[in-house]
């Protein structure tokens, strides 16, 4: 489309010539076109990956001293601080998030490159105990070509997530964004580069999920898959994956209970539920979807919570006053209807929302929905401002319900009572638990689920030694190979 600009993908360390069918990206708020990118071939992808791959063999970064690797991912952290405000304003138009939301997510977002940077650094490896007069040394080496498929809901921050973690191992990475907002992720190639990163070390690849990313994803030469997304997409790349022997980490979709017991203030607890619920426009993966109310405080909290929900402010995302922004596309308007739609069919009460606003772009308004454990909105991910509410008359029950989906990625627990909170939590499965918290999120700390949500962890230690592998190595000073000669007791055999 002429007048746009075009963002081309980024490999071998500049922005290569553009490919000759483009995608164009909108801004879900205006429903306005706001740039294209490339729609990246099949044989295109299959030479970016042959060429990563002898990057990694011949390249400087794989056999790189960690204090290099320290180096690099330290200056790209600042480098991203300094153009903050740029990436703020490609997150706002090309996801219609709210800014002030933007502003707050990613500035902490150069806090993953600097924690990944010091553990490649200070990544220490271990002598295990060998019986005898052996020392085993086991030590960590980067594993080669990885994948990554990211998301639209949070693009730079799931990206640097992934990028960071595998350039600190000593990886070349090939990231592919989302064709709906790929754009912040594009730009993070020339910002590696000022930073002092080999060129070829990372690739940053565009076009469709159907096309590119199988296209990506079934490519043999990979050493490891890092997907972010819905359950059809693992389903249709595992297969391939688990021909080819590459293994996968994969976080996927989440139906997050947010459990709120009696001894919660009303005021509090609301306030707990609107921000698990409708940050993003409830468009993340532990998005308080569920929200299990105890009896004795229900009716009080479902009349605040109505109040509070219906005075949220939606509206122009670059407004600094506005708290709610589009949801993504018009499809996504069409899966909160449908979910509403069908809530009402089974029986459940609207509570508010339940529609869209009348005013251009993709909109949905926030929405309470009163229903049960059984429902089609209680069990499925509505991955927008479609929230279930349900009255649990015991703890039991609340535990029975938060346990009661196919998903086990997060969950909230919201009680003054020390010893409750515990016992909940010991009893939920769900791959992170907060306390009297949700969304609360740090490098350090693993995050994946289980079941349907997933397998494998971003960030911590866990994600850092996805990336790497393991070589254990005996050395023998005192066992004699005499097994032929003189079998005995000095004799050893394992």
């Amino acid at each position: 489309m002429s007048g746009l600009p075009h963002y081309a993908n980024w490999v071998n360390g500049k922005y290569s010539s553009p490919t000759s069918d483009h995608i164009i990206v909108s801004n879900p708020a205006t429903e306005e076109s706001i740039a294209t990118v490339d729609a990246t071939s099949q044989e295109a992808v299959n030479s970016i990956i042959k060429e990563s791959l002898s990057n990694f063999r011949n390249g400087t970064w794989s056999i790189a001293d960690a204090t290099i690797r320290f180096n690099v991912l330290v200056k790209a952290a600042a480098l991203l601080r300094s153009r903050m405000e740029e990436f703020v304003s490609l997150e706002v138009s090309q996801t219609g998030r709210p800014v002030q939301e933007m502003k707050a997510q990613l500035a902490r977002i150069p806090e993953w490159l600097e924690y990944f940077a010091s553990l490649s650094r200070t990544y220490e490896g271990s002598v295990t105990p060998f019986k005898g007069p052996v020392i085993n040394t086991l030590t960590r080496s980067p594993i080669g070509v990885v994948a990554q498929i990211t998301p639209w809901n949070h693009p730079l921050l799931i990206a640097i997530k992934k990028i960071g973690v595998a350039l600190a191992a000593g990886n070349t990475v090939v990231v592919k964004p989302s064709e709906l907002a790929p754009i912040s992720v594009l730009k993070l190639g020339e910002l590696f580069k000022e930073a002092g990163l080999p060129d070829g070390t990372l690739q940053i690849i565009s076009g469709y999920g159907r096309d590119t990313g199988k296209f990506l994803c079934q490519n043999p030469s990979l050493a490891r898959i890092d997907l972010t997304g819905g359950l059809l997409t693992y389903k249709a790349i595992a297969p391939i994956a688990s021909q080819n022997m590459i293994p996968i980490t994969a976080e996927l979709g989440g139906k997050a209970p947010v459990c709120i017991f009696p001894n919660m203030e009303v005021t509090e607890a609301v306030r707990a539920a609107l921000f698990a619920s409708f940050i993003a426009s409830g468009q993340t993966c532990v998005t308080g979807s569920r929200l299990l109310v105890h009896a004795d405080i229900y009716d009080e909290f479902v009349l605040e919570m109505v109040k509070r929900t219906t005075a949220l402010r939606l509206g122009d995302p670059t407004d600094p006053t506005t708290q709610i922004g589009a949801v993504i596309n018009q499809a996504a308007v069409d899966r909160c209807a449908a979910f509403v739609s069908h809530a009402v069919e089974e029986g459940g009460k609207l509570l508010c929302g339940g529609d869209s606003p009348d005013r251009k772009g993709f909109f949905f308004k926030p929405t309470l929905i009163e229903t049960d454990g059984k429902s089609n909105l209680f069990c499925n991910e509505v991955f927008g401002p479609v929230i279930a509410v349900v009255k649990c008359a015991s703890e039991e029950e609340i535990i029975e319900l938060a346990n009661g989906t196919s998903f086990a990625l997060g969950a909230s627990v919201w009680t003054r009572d020390f010893a409750q909170a515990h016992r909940v939590a010991e009893q939920i499965d769900a791959g992170i638990l907060w306390i009297n918290g949700h969304h609360l999120n740090d490098p350090s700390s693993p995050w994946g689920g289980f079941r349907e949500s997933g397998m494998g962890k971003e960030n911590g230690r866990e994600a850092y030694e996805s990336y790497t592998k393991v070589k254990s190595t005996v050395i023998n000073y005192g066992v004699p190979p005499a097994w032929f000669d003189a079998p005995g007791e000095q004799a050893r055999y394992g």
